[in-house]
């Protein structure tokens, strides 16, 4: 296969409305024999001198020993200001299958945007240079999107089939960062964040023109997009090691983030995204409020399981006040209704069936009952400290305000914590934790 050497194109970026208004073609096997690359691995790259070299040496011998199909890698250097661009310009010479494109903006984001665009290749994919994630995955994650099972794949750190090798700093801010996202934006992906993802081409060319972000939101924003427009992400566990080098501003790249969760929250909320352009033929689509498919029959189900439960405790106390008194009965009845509720709710909610994890799921909602009893409690607290002659209707109006909230967080704990690899249809690898 010819190498070359191109500046990607600076061309405007297409608007979200240009996006054709037709669905997807229903998902099928790629055709064989496929002329050209099947597999299009691009590796962005800002000043990488020391890594690119025994990366994409080591990359280019595993898909040459491994890979059934013919493959490219693509060098993405993004403004790099050392030598990478004239590594790279030496791999693609050397070795077969090897491109490289130069962009003048850095951006993980921008790279990814400029060579998927450009790629002719019917599956695109991406791993990051210091090659943290075992190469072994490469083709189970690229597979299920040959056979036309699944719409993108992506690698995960946080499945029970994964070994992850990195300090507990890093493991805290990546499990708080997944668990905002499905707290806020409500995913059913397990990792955003893990470099290590592959796509193909026909949704690619939908989904980019969708995808503001340039920089490190730009797979968590693909992927969200991807979910709510009904597509199909399978999840791959990955065996995946902490580069200590990293060289990345860890607050700066958080505080980007958090921004790009409140943009992409108030674009879905106000549908002004074509998801129905992203549907593959025959896909049954969201509610048309920006939500994913599961989670208005999930809040009518926890609606449902609230007043059956709420029924629940006001018998058991008005049965149990004669004998115990009224503080001993209300903490029974509550202790009752609440691991009522989490049963219910287990099977009803999340349509989690066995006992399998029972234990758990009930610590955990007791907990999430604990969250919200705090709530309720400390609102009460609050206006006793701050208003201590506010009448009966003042504490009555904020005890009902904090129970709304309360019923909220305690549907989304139940939702992202207690219960969460049962939120939306997607396909996994193994069960997440």
């Amino acid at each position: 296969m010819r190498t070359a050497r191109r500046s990607a194109p600076s061309g405007r970026r297409p608007s979200a409305a240009s996006a054709a208004p037709v669905a997807l073609p229903r998902r099928a096997p790629l055709p064989a024999p496929h002329t050209g690359p099947v597999l299009d691995v691009v590796v962005p790259v800002h000043n990488e001198e020391t890594d690119l070299e025994p990366c994409v040496r080591r990359l280019h011998a595993h898909l040459g020993e491994t890979f059934p199909y013919s493959f490219r890698i693509t060098i993405a250097d993004n403004a790099s200001t050392d030598r990478t661009p004239l590594i790279a310009a030496r791999l693609a010479d050397e070795l077969p299958g090897t491109e490289w494109i130069r962009l003048a903006e850095k951006g993980r984001g921008r790279a990814l945007h400029a060579a998927w665009s450009r790629s002719r290749a019917p599956v695109l994919a991406y791993l990051d240079v210091d090659l943290s994630t075992d190469l072994a995955a490469l083709l189970p994650l690229v597979a299920p999107l040959i056979s036309g099972h699944s719409d993108i794949a992506i690698g995960t750190r946080l499945a029970r089939g994964s070994r992850v090798v990195r300090g507990p700093k890093r493991e805290f801010i990546s499990r708080c960062y997944n668990g905002l996202l499905r707290g806020t934006l409500a995913v059913g992906f397990s990792d955003a964040q893990c470099g290590f993802k592959a796509v193909r081409r026909d949704v690619a060319e939908r989904l980019l023109p969708l995808v503001q972000d340039r920089e490190w939101f730009f797979d968590t924003e693909m992927l969200v997009i991807a979910e709510r427009a009904g597509l199909r992400i399978h999840e791959v566990p990955v065996d995946w090691v902490d580069d200590p080098d990293s060289r990345v501003d860890i607050l700066a790249t958080a505080l980007a983030d958090l921004r790009g969760m409140a943009r992409l929250g108030r674009t879905l909320a106000g549908g002004r995204l074509p998801l129905t352009a992203l549907r593959r033929t025959g896909t049954p689509g969201g509610d048309g409020l920006g939500l994913p498919p599961a989670l208005v029959p999930q809040l009518l189900r926890f609606a449902a399981v609230g007043v059956a439960c709420t029924l629940f405790h006001l018998l058991l106390f008005t049965s149990l006040r004669p004998l115990a008194g009224a503080q001993a009965a209300n903490a029974l009845a509550l202790l009752a209704s609440a691991v009522a509720n989490t049963a219910a709710n287990r099977r009803l909610t999340f349509g989690v069936r066995g006992r399998g994890g029972a234990l758990r799921h009930q610590l955990k909602g007791l907990a999430a009952f604990l969250v919200g009893l705090a709530l309720t409690s400390g609102s009460l607290a609050v206006l006793q400290h701050t208003a201590p002659d506010a009448g009966a209707r003042v504490e009555l109006v904020t005890l009902v305000a904090a129970n709304l909230a309360a019923t909220l967080l305690r549907f989304l704990l139940l939702r992202a914590w207690v219960f969460p690899g049962h939120r939306s249809r997607r396909t996994t690898g193994a069960s997440v934790s």
